[in-house]
Parts: C-alpha cells; sequence; structure tokens
C-alpha cells in the first residue's frame, strides 16, 4: 500500500517568515496527501503559478472535496489518486520583535542652535505578517526562502524616510529632543502604517532608543551644560581660566624639560594674574559694587619675571624684589630681548644702564 503523503515545515532557527514546498517547486501533490499547518502559519496554496486559497491552522486533506480548484485533475481511470502539479508557501504569522533600524549614513538637520548638524538614530519595531497571500505575492515572489533579516532590509528604508520626513516637522533643535521623544515615535509610526500594510504587513510597536549628534557639538552642548551649572557668565570665565593656568605646564608636551615647563608655569601664573585682574574690575562695574566718589582701582602693570608679582603701570622696577623691568625690546635696534637680558644680543647695547638711570623728580 502506497504511504500517505505528507506535506509541513517546521522552522528551526526562529528567524525564517517564508518558506516554500517544494524547495525547487513545483512538486507533485497526490489527492488525499496531509498538509499540516500549525496554529502560527497560514499556508498559501499555488497551482500553475496561481495562488488559490489559504489554508490556516489544522491537517488539511487534499481531496477534491475540500479542494474544488483541483477537481478537473482527477482522472477515474486511477480512481481519484491522480498526482498534480502544485506548491505551498508556509507564512510564520507570529510576532516578530526586536526588529533593529537604524540610519546607515547621518542625516542633514537644520538645527536653530547649532546650525547645519548631521544626526544618526536607531531604534526597534515589531511587526507580524497580517495578509499572507498579499505578503508572498508582493514581496517574496518565487524565492523558497525569505527571512526576518531580508525582510529587515527593505523595511529599513522605509524608516529612514519617514524619519527624515518627521525630524524637521517635529523639533527645532535636538536640545528639546529628550522632551519629545514619545510623541517623535508615535510620529513616525503613524506614517509607515500605511507602508507596512501595503505588503501584507502590520507594524505594531515602533520605539525611537536614540538621536545623536557628532562628537563635536556632543562637547558643544557639555559645554553649555557646564556654563548653566556655573550659575553666570564671570564664573565660567573664571573656572575655565583657573583649568588653563592648570594645564599650561603640560602644554609644552615635555620639549625644554624643566625649564621649559617652569617658564610655562610662569607665565601662565602671570596670565592668570592679568585676567583676574581685569575680571575683578568688569565684576566691580557690573555688579555696582564701586561707591561713589570711590578712587579707581590703579592700573596693573607688567608682571615681574623674577617673583611674578603684579607692578603698576609705567613701573620700571618691580616693587617686591626690586628686578629691573625694562621693556622686551632694545632700544638701539628694536631687537627682543629674551627675560633678564643685561645686554642685547644683537647690538650688545647695554640694558641695564637704561633700567638703573633715575627718573626726573621734577
Amino acid at each position: 500500500m502506497r504511504g500517505i503523503q505528507v506535506i509541513e515545515w517546521r522552522d528551526v532557527t526562529g528567524e525564517e517568515i517564508v518558506h516554500r514546498w517544494p524547495e525547487e517547486g513545483p512538486g507533485e501533490v497526490s489527492l488525499g496527501a496531509q498538509l499540516t499547518v500549525r496554529e502560527s502559519q497560514a499556508a498559501v496554496f499555488f497551482r500553475d503559478g496561481q495562488a488559490l486559497d489559504v489554508l490556516g491552522p489544522g491537517r488539511h486533506t487534499l481531496t477534491a472535496l475540500n479542494l474544488p480548484f483541483v477537481q478537473d485533475v482527477i482522472n477515474i481511470p486511477f480512481e481519484g489518486t491522480t498526482p498534480f502539479q502544485a506548491e505551498v508557501y508556509f507564512v510564520n504569522m507570529r510576532t516578530f520583535t526586536n526588529m533593529k533600524w537604524g540610519t546607515p549614513s547621518p542625516v542633514p538637520f537644520r538645527d536653530s542652535e547649532f546650525a547645519m548638524i548631521r544626526l544618526r538614530a536607531h531604534g526597534l519595531y515589531t511587526m507580524r505578517i497580517d495578509n499572507p497571500q498579499l505578503f508572498v505575492n508582493g514581496v517574496v515572489g518565487t524565492e523558497h526562502l525569505y527571512t526576518q533579516d531580508d525582510v529587515g532590509a527593505w523595511l529599513r528604508d522605509f524608516i529612514v524616510a519617514r524619519f527624515n520626513d518627521t525630524l524637521g516637522e517635529q523639533i527645532d533643535t535636538i536640545l528639546d529632543l529628550p522632551e519629545v521623544y514619545s510623541e517623535f515615535a508615535v510620529a513616525v509610526r503613524s506614517k509607515l502604517v500605511t507602508d507596512f500594510d501595503r505588503y501584507g504587513i502590520e507594524l505594531i510597536d515602533f520605539i525611537l532608543d536614540a538621536i545623536t549628534p557628532p562628537a563635536e557639538v556632543e562637547e558643544m552642548i557639555d559645554e553649555r551644560a557646564g556654563m548653566e551649572a556655573a550659575g553666570d557668565m564671570d564664573r565660567f570665565v573664571r573656572y575655565q581660566t583657573a583649568r588653563a593656568i592648570r594645564d599650561m605646564p603640560r602644554a609644552d608636551g615635555g620639549a625644554g624639560g624643566p625649564a621649559a615647563a617652569g617658564a610655562g608655569l610662569g607665565a601662565g601664573v602671570g596670565m592668570g594674574a592679568a585676567m583676574v585682574g581685569a575680571l575683578t574690575g568688569a565684576f566691580q562695574q557690573q555688579g555696582g559694587q564701586q561707591q561713589a566718589g570711590q578712587p579707581a582701582p590703579v592700573p596693573q602693570g607688567p608682571v615681574c619675571p623674577q617673583c611674578q608679582a603684579i607692578a603698576p603701570a609705567g613701573a620700571k622696577f618691580c616693587p617686591n624684589c626690586g628686578h629691573s623691568l625694562a621693556g622686551g625690546f632694545c632700544p638701539e635696534c628694536g631687537a627682543q630681548m629674551p627675560p633678564g637680558a643685561k645686554f642685547c644680543p644683537e647690538c650688545g647695547h647695554s640694558l641695564q644702564a637704561a633700567a638703573e638711570e633715575p627718573e626726573s623728580t621734577e
């Protein structure tokens, strides 16, 4: 006695969406064959290249009674067992979760705060096949296997296109993104529902995980946050000045050894003192701390290279250690002088005599 033909499909990978029987079709199907469709499946029955019926879960005996479209293939001399050519596309009807999407390249965005910047985005979505026959005819075609990755590859293009459309409609600056993440995802999903439905797919959930700007824009955002944390611009400038003074010995990179580091530190202290003095005057004028009739602050002069004290404007000697504060250029030839030089290295002119010349008492 001839065995009963059984047609079924079991997905052992969990990633197959459509599987055709036979893989190299069409195949011979005998009347009386058993077609088993599981709860999470649907079977699209093809004959002569045409989709004739969609079979739901259960065991289906392929006879002329439940498949009237094969009535014309029955041949009486063969007692109703005449085989016919057919194909069965098994469609996985379960919900596919953890479907990932992302922008393959940065998306240009005109930001109201940072001008033109480039953004990347990524997230997740869940979907299921809602119309098996439409999906097989419109997407799968004659392929014998269609996987979750295959679907995700071409659905990503729809998602990125709708994301770009919504980006300019929902926000003006990326600084507002944390407040509109949920609303933004809902807006994108509403546009994608029609695209998915056109191919027999139901979009269940759409999640936007993150929208990220370039690293340099993130640094600008961090600096802005630091300014807000500082409370006002004056405090922020003082904070930045202190950091610059602290880091200045390391800016040399080690070139020149300890002497160069010491020179950098001295210059940093001098620059910091001058900036602090300038900021102090600005703070007094801005805050209204200078009282009417109070004498204006004495203008500050150069920083002593010997002890780093701040001398009054126009002073030729340091009031703290007496070190000469002569100008940095030779009065004879105009060449620039190194710190502490007593003679011009270009023309040999004595700088000490000019520095020790007493001021007129008249």
